[in-house]
């Protein structure tokens, strides 16, 4: 039987590859049965995949090509017809769809490229392979063959949609976006893996270096399907969704169809992931999502740039002010996670320029700031103007910025530097009260980020960078070389950060011994066995149980308070009155940042309380 494998190299395993799923789906139950799915990642020698693929031994292969696997896939197919010389070998996705019949010329063993949006591309093709019509339609007797030593009148040319080696098929028309049936009837391929799900198509807006601007036309997926869809996932409590939709509230109407669907019928477990423009909220949408479980739902915003030359260079049209007030509006309801983007190497964005979009992005206070670089993706309207703008830029993926007009290789450098400082020290949400303080020490918080990374390159980190646990070391001693007044607190913040995030069996060799507090833990936990007050989760544990489980410090500076701690900078003397204790509960943790809840245990003395604390 005729078998047609279709190939995914993700990034990562987790990572999932919806484009060969939606194909099979799309190619119906009968046809299907004659599609095999392959997966693996950029990170498996080549030679495993190989003997893979040559495992199966298909009639037919075909790689779904992306930036990120491109090189791969093209080692692939120089070695795949010296093992499987009879398998027809098609490319398809966004990697091969502008330059199609360039890619064929350099590949000659490819028999063709499927353009675009492939399901029903894939599925008449898949149609010609089944029914023999290959076979049928081969001339008896003297074959007329083209200048490829392919026979003529094959029939491929009359599937719409491909790039064979004699040229073009004529046009596919885009997809109904409602007629593509669901991917997820079986989830067992995806465990512990990342579903993605499309309720859209194309984009409204024109982003020069975006290939979605160049599907201008926006297709929704129907809202009653849509509901289904969604309640599959809910009932199978998956972990987690993304919508790859290019900008989910580009209809207001489907937006608030899916958000109210989702907050009525919540499971308490499942996370939901959207791309967004911000300044495009309404005021019902913004306080639809205040309703929201925390964890139920992340957004993930493109700011890009705050520069006005600069957005209005790349087509992007943004109020920044009303950006600003939206993710405030959002961040006050403490509910929904906030992922802003930021991209170095734009038209008119220098150094300078870009530490001040980075400032003031900063300052919007998200839980990931992600500073990218520039891709400059064949067909884009910034791979077209690249030579205008002076935009040097790998010529292999992912074809990312070397240096522009504005912006020098060595600023380049520069900011993946501080990129991955921002990587190791604000995205990962351990150290977050520390940085809070630390930012004062500074004029800017790009500034900051600068120091830290200038520090990391001084102590040679970059290149042997220090395990999770030590980069607290690392932090405190980049702390104490700018700002070595405030030594007890940052020891203090530290611990806390630290402690907040797990249940250390030994202590840190920064924080402070607590060899005097020790009767008084002990009293704590004894009498919280009696009374319960604190910990009422962990009722069927004893005194010795639960001060295993959960964790009990004494601090003497308001660590867990942000606008306290404001007023101890340059004032280390302001200390509480007495050590004040706080309790951490790892059963109990903040679903947006997973760092344990904690309650403030007042001094004796004073009136007993439980603060639970808001967090950024």
């Amino acid at each position: 039987m005729f078998q047609f494998l279709l190939v995914a190299v993700n990034a990562k395993y987790i990572h999932s590859n919806p484009a060969i799923y939606s194909l099979r789906a799309y190619a119906g139950e009968e046809l299907g049965t004659h599609v095999e799915l392959a997966e693996y990642t950029i990170n498996q020698p080549m030679d495993q995949i190989l003997r893979c693929i040559y495992g199966r031994k298909p009639d037919a292969i075909g790689f779904s090509c992306y930036i990120w696997n491109w090189r791969l896939v093209r080692e692939l197919l120089g070695e795949i017809p010296k093992l499987l010389p009879d398998a027809k070998l098609w490319l398809g996705g966004p990697e091969v769809s502008y330059d199609a019949d360039v890619i064929l010329k350099e590949y000659p063993q490819l028999t063709g490229i499927m353009v675009g949006e492939g399901e029903e591309t894939f599925r008449q093709l898949l149609t010609y392979y089944v029914s023999g019509e290959a076979e049928a339609k081969q001339p008896a007797g003297n074959e007329q063959e083209d200048a490829t030593g392919k026979a003529e009148g094959s029939g491929l040319e009359n599937i719409p949609g491909l790039c064979l080696p004699t040229g073009y098929t004529p046009y596919r028309a885009l997809t109904d976006l409602s007629q593509v049936p669901f991917l997820y009837e079986d989830l067992t391929p995806f465990d512990n893996r990342i579903l993605y799900y499309e309720t859209s198509r194309g984009c409204p807006f024109r982003c020069s270096y975006c290939l979605s601007s160049i599907d201008k036309q926006v297709r929704i997926r129907d809202i009653n399907m849509v509901k289904k869809e969604l309640q599959f996932f809910l009932d199978h409590k998956v972990r987690q969704v993304k919508f790859i939709d290019r900008t989910f509230n580009c209809s207001h109407a489907h937006t608030m169809a899916v958000w109210t669907y989702l907050l009525e019928h919540d499971n308490g477990v499942t996370n939901f992931h959207f791309e967004i423009t911000a300044d495009l909220l309404r005021q019902d949408e913004i306080e639809l999502l205040s309703r929201f479980r925390p964890g139920l739902a992340q957004l993930e915003i493109g700011v890009q740039s705050v520069n006005s030359e600069t957005l209005q260079a790349i087509h992007r049209v943004m109020d920044v002010e009303r950006l600003e007030r939206t993710v405030k509006a959002i961040r006050q309801g403490g509910n929904v996670h906030l992922h802003l983007d930021l991209i170095a190497g734009l038209p008119y964005e220098d150094y300078e320029s870009f530490g001040a979009s980075f400032n003031r992005v900063y300052r919007m206070s998200p839980h990931q700031l992600q500073l990218g670089f520039l891709k400059v993706l064949k067909g884009s309207e910034m791979w077209e103007r690249a030579q205008e703008y002076g935009i040097r830029y790998l010529e292999q993926p992912p074809y990312e910025v070397l240096y522009t007009k504005w912006l020098s290789y060595g600023e380049v450098l520069e900011l993946k530097r501080v990129e991955e400082m921002v990587e190791i020290y604000y995205n990962s949400g351990q150290f977050t009260h520390t940085l809070s303080f630390l930012e004062k020490a500074f004029s800017t918080p790009f500034t900051l980020y600068q120091s830290l990374a200038d520090f990391y390159e001084e102590k040679g980190f970059f290149t042997a960078s220090p395990a999770r646990s030590h980069r607290y070391d690392a932090l405190l001693s980049f702390a104490l070389q700018y700002d070595g007044a405030q030594e007890e607190i940052y020891r203090e913040l530290l611990t806390y950060d630290m402690y907040l995030r797990e249940n250390l069996k030994s202590r840190p060799d920064f924080a402070k011994s607590q060899e005097g507090s020790r009767e008084t833990v002990r009293e704590f936990y004894q009498k919280e066995q009696q009374e319960r007050c604190y910990l009422p989760d962990y009722r069927e544990y004893d005194w010795k149980q639960m001060s295993k489980m959960t964790h009990l410090e004494a601090f003497a500076y308001p660590v867990w308070d942000e606008a306290r701690m404001a007023d101890c900078y340059g004032h280390p003397e302001r200390k509480c009155a007495q050590d004040t204790y706080v309790l951490f509960d790892y059963r109990n943790r903040n679903p947006l940042t997973w760092e344990a809840t904690v309650q403030v245990i007042l001094p004796k003395g004073k009136e007993a309380g439980q603060q639970r604390i808001q967090y950024r």
